[in-house]
C-alpha cells in the first residue's frame, strides 16, 4: 500500500452522529501507534495483519464506551494463529491520550501464509471490561464467525448487545517517501435501538443462530440502517486510511445528506501498563520452594511482558510471601 506523509488526525478517534439516521459512528486513524505495537516483536506478515486489525477495532471499540479503566479483547481460535490480545486504557484526565497495546501468540511450527483470519480456525471473540477497584469485570463472548475480525465483532454486538453495529477497516504497511511504518483507517456505525426485540430460534434448529442487523432493526430504524450501510459500501481504502482525505471530508462526502455531526477527537498512543512493581505483586502468591522452580541457573527469576517486550530479573530471595528481606536490593 502507497500511502504518504503523517498528518493531523494520525493516532485520533473521532466521534460523530448522523442526526437523521438516529446512527452513532467513529471513525479511527492510526500510525505511530501501530508502529509501536508492532516493532515489539517480529511477527510473520498474517500475524501483523491480525493485530493490526484488532488493534484497530479495539480504537474504534474502545472509544464508545464510557471506560474508567480498561476494555480488553480477545480472539482465541484453535489454528496456528492461537492468540491475538488487545487492551485499551482510558485518558487519565480530558483531553489526554487513551493508550493500547497488543500482542499475538502462534504456532511457528504451522504455515503462516494465505488469508490471515483462517489461520484463526474456530474459537471464539470476547470483550473484556473492568472499570477498576470495587467493580465486577464484565465479559462477553461469542464465536468466530464470518470472514474477517471486523465481522467477529459485529457478530459479537448483534448477539451479546443486540446493538447493528457495521465496521469498514482498512490497514496495511505504507511505502511513501515521506513515510514508511503501518497505518490503518476505520469506521465504526452503531444503531441505538429504542428497545432491543426478543429473537427466538426457528423450529427445527438444534441450536439459535447467530443474530445479524436485520434481526434485530425494523419499520423506519431498519430502513436507517440500510441507507447508512449502502452510503458506507461506497467508501475506498485510500479514504479510510489517509493522508489525502481528512475524516471530517470523509464524513460529509460518505453522510452529506444523514447530518453528520462530529464531536471532540480522542488522541490514542501506544502505552504498556507493566512495572517491577506489578510483577513482584503477581509472584506474591507463590512459596519460596516455588520460586526455588522458577529459578534460573544463574540463580534469578526472569519475567518478560508479552506487550512491551521490557525484560524484569530478580534475586529470587525478595519475591513470594516467604521473601526475605535483602538490603540494597536492585533486581
Amino acid at each position: 500500500m502507497t500511502i504518504g506523509s503523517r498528518i493531523a488526525w494520525d493516532d485520533t478517534v473521532l466521534p460523530f452522529q448522523l442526526d437523521r439516521s438516529d446512527i452513532r459512528g467513529r471513525i479511527a486513524r492510526l500510525d505511530g501507534v501501530l508502529d509501536r505495537v508492532l516493532e515489539q516483536h517480529d511477527y510473520p506478515p498474517a500475524i501483523e495483519a491480525l493485530v493490526a486489525e484488532m488493534t484497530l477495532l479495539t480504537a474504534l471499540i474502545g472509544q464508545t464506551i464510557k471506560l474508567r479503566w480498561k476494555l480488553s479483547l480477545q480472539v482465541r481460535g484453535d489454528g496456528p494463529a492461537r492468540l491475538i490480545a488487545t487492551d485499551y486504557y482510558a485518558p487519565g484526565e480530558d483531553g489526554t491520550p487513551a493508550r493500547i497495546r497488543a500482542y499475538a501468540s502462534f504456532d511457528e511450527n504451522r504455515p503462516l501464509d494465505g488469508d490471515p483470519f483462517k489461520l484463526i480456525g474456530k474459537g471464539y471473540f470476547a470483550i473484556l471490561i473492568d472499570q477498576g477497584g470495587g467493580t465486577a469485570p464484565y465479559q462477553g463472548i461469542t464465536p468466530i464467525a464470518g470472514d474477517s475480525l471486523g465481522q467477529c465483532a459485529e457478530t459479537y454486538f448483534a448477539q451479546s448487545e443486540q446493538l447493528p453495529t457495521r465496521f469498514e477497516l482498512s490497514f496495511g504497511h505504507s511505502t511513501g517517501q515521506d513515510h514508511s511504518g503501518w497505518r490503518a483507517g476505520g469506521i465504526m456505525l452503531q444503531s441505538m435501538p429504542k428497545a432491543a426485540p426478543a429473537i427466538a430460534a426457528e423450529k427445527g434448529e438444534e441450536a439459535p443462530r447467530l443474530l445479524t442487523a436485520d434481526d434485530i432493526l425494523e419499520g423506519e430504524e431498519g430502513e436507517n440502517w440500510q441507507r447508512a450501510n449502502i452510503l458506507l459500501d461506497t467508501v475506498g481504502e485510500l479514504e479510510l486510511v489517509g493522508p489525502s482525505v481528512q475524516p471530517t471530508e470523509l464524513l460529509v462526502r460518505l453522510f452529506n445528506e444523514e447530518i453528520p455531526r462530529v464531536f471532540d477527537s480522542q488522541p490514542v498512543e501506544f502505552g504498556c501498563t507493566c512495572s517491577e512493581d506489578k510483577v513482584r505483586q503477581s509472584l506474591s502468591i507463590y512459596s519460596a520452594r516455588d520460586i526455588g522452580h522458577m529459578t534460573t541457573d544463574a540463580g534469578t527469576v526472569t519475567a518478560d511482558c508479552q506487550f512491551c517486550g521490557a525484560h524484569y530479573v530478580f534475586d529470587p530471595r525478595t519475591l513470594g510471601f516467604e521473601a526475605e528481606e535483602v538490603p540494597g536490593d536492585k533486581s
